[in-house]
């Protein structure tokens, strides 16, 4: 199968520009208190798009415990046990948008401007090619400048921008930005998925 392929790599040593030594690897079952505390130190309106409530610890130990790499890939960077940036490659089994990845990503506050989502991304984007997708999407809110300039940085654009479109849990509207990557597919990964 071309996703374990992918994931053979892992775990992988990464350096960080400003030299911090880290490890990046998919989630594994023992990662669900380690996963939620990260996700509760991200502020919330980078949050917006989870649609589980993160306060619900089972939601982690379901994610870790039972992983469907098919559908949903999450890769974590650790810097010694603490996560510090999750990123996830999402794809659809079937349908008309199977051969479209989702990539969701977030930084821990502590760790921003050291291009920890854009090495998560750039490994996601590897992986996606491996899995034969042609395209890849990132829905963001306005606000997260910085993360829609690491996904342009890799070659993602915009396609859609809309003003006050979202809505987060405590009812204030925010920017919606969809952004979309094409994928160029090696030959070998070509048949996959269509």
């Amino acid at each position: 199968m071309l996703l374990e392929e992918a994931l053979e790599k892992y775990p992988m040593e990464v350096t960080l520009w400003d030299g911090t030594q880290c490890i990046v690897r998919p989630v594994e079952k023992n990662d669900d208190v380690r996963l939620q505390k990260f996700f509760l130190a991200v502020p919330e309106e980078e949050r917006l798009f989870i649609k589980q409530p993160i306060t619900d610890r089972t939601l982690f130990r379901q994610w870790c415990r039972q992983p469907d790499f098919e559908r949903n890939l999450p890769l974590l960077m650790l810097h010694g046990k603490k996560v510090i940036g999750e990123a996830t490659l999402h794809q659809r089994a079937g349908g008309w948008k199977r051969h479209i990845g989702l990539i969701t990503v977030l930084t821990h506050p502590q760790y921003r401007g050291r291009d920890v989502a854009k090495i998560l991304v750039a490994e996601l984007i590897e992986i996606a090619r491996h899995c034969g997708l042609r395209k890849l999407e990132a829905e963001l809110n306005g606000e997260r400048r910085v993360a829609i300039r690491a996904l342009m940085q890799l070659g993602f654009h915009e396609l859609m921008y809309q003003t006050d479109y979202v809505m987060d849990m405590k009812a204030v509207m925010h920017d919606y930005v969809l952004m979309g990557m094409d994928l160029k597919v090696d030959e070998e990964y070509a048949g996959v998925g269509g």
